[in-house]
């Protein structure tokens, strides 16, 4: 699965996504752009983007969007408080359907 990694998320998450591949938004070099237009540029190159942005379904109609959109809900998007996620994050990987919204709740 190709995962795009929100500005949200510190970039060392994706290393930990193994076997998926994983970039971040830096990377691609979209960092500065609003979510209804990274939604569109990431729907064609990318399957999920994993975010911490627990507002994106509010602010954007996402079943427009042909990219499934992760939201992790953790005390800090600080590495070490996602790390306990990843157990969730990569079970939820193997069931995700296109353009699905699933939250990851904090553990």
């Amino acid at each position: 699965m190709r995962i795009l990694l929100d500005e949200s998320l510190p970039r060392h998450l994706a290393s930990h996504l193994h076997p998926h591949t994983a970039s971040t938004v830096q990377q691609c070099g979209w960092a500065g752009k609003q979510n209804g237009e990274l939604l569109a540029l990431a729907a064609s190159d990318f399957d999920l983007l994993l975010t911490a942005d627990q507002n994106i379904p509010f602010q954007q109609h996402l079943p427009s969007f042909s990219i499934s959109v992760m939201i992790l809900h953790a005390c800090s998007n600080r590495l070490e408080d996602l790390l306990p996620l990843l157990p969730a994050i990569l079970t939820a990987l193997e069931t995700l359907m296109d353009g699905q919204v699933v939250h990851i709740p904090a553990q």
